[in-house]
């Protein structure tokens, strides 16, 4: 065949193409189990944040040891055991009765309920862990898709999440936890000082925890 011809340049590119993109498939299956229990335990991580839980060496067993149950929430306000495989989104179950994970640290019980909302450039997401009375926040994590370095994206700072920690989430029936402008805290029971220059992702949060938390309710309200 003449190595300078069209036709020879035609078949010779596709069949490197088909190599490649076999290649590349080959290279994708082999590698798709380890991405999954890599994202797998990244979540772990991410709940286990919630608590205050970090930079442990053996997340998978800190994990194991740390949450008692992964629990569904049922109409009434009571918890079974959830059966399927371990899930790392939890947009749906967040913006519904879902999900709660049963805790235990230093010998007391903590819940963590996953929250997933928008911020100014995409998703934010995170997870809420609450003392034994339902209503105190012990810890929080929050992260997000894409908002802007220095500002939206501040919500991911443990100085931003430490601002939670022992507010209470229910006034009366409705979720009173919230964030406001920066320096317009009035009730510290519940407000949180927002991000300076990060309003949108503030109002994001905001709406985040008051959505999510309220499918919440009755779970939060039960005995």
């Amino acid at each position: 065949m003449n190595t300078n011809s069209n036709s020879y340049t035609i078949i010779y590119a596709s069949v490197m193409v088909v190599i490649v993109a076999f290649l590349l498939a080959f290279v994708n299956s082999s590698l798709r189990d380890l991405q999954g229990k890599n994202v797998e335990l990244d979540t772990k991580k991410q709940i286990l944040s919630s608590l205050g839980i970090k930079d442990v060496k053996d997340a998978e067993a800190t994990f194991s040891e740390i949450v008692k149950g992964d629990m569904i929430v049922a109409e009434d306000g009571s918890l079974t055991e959830y059966e399927g495989a371990f899930v790392t989104a939890y947009e749906k179950e967040a913006k519904e009765n879902g999900r709660v994970f049963v805790c235990e640290v230093d010998g007391q019980t903590k819940y963590v309920i996953p929250v997933y909302g928008a911020g100014l450039w995409g998703a934010i997401w995170g997870y809420v862990s609450l003392n034994e009375d339902k209503n105190t926040v012990y810890g929080t994590y929050f992260s997000h898709a894409s908002e802007t370095p220095g500002l939206g994206a501040e919500i991911a700072t443990e100085h931003f999440q430490g601002e939670f920690k022992d507010k209470h989430v229910l006034d009366g029936e409705n979720v009173g936890l919230s964030v406001v402008k920066n320096g317009k805290v009035e009730n510290p029971e519940y407000q949180v000082d927002g991000i300076s220059g990060g309003t949108i992702t503030s109002l994001g949060v905001d709406a985040m925890l008051k959505n999510c938390m309220g499918h919440y309710t009755k779970f939060l309200t039960s005995k």
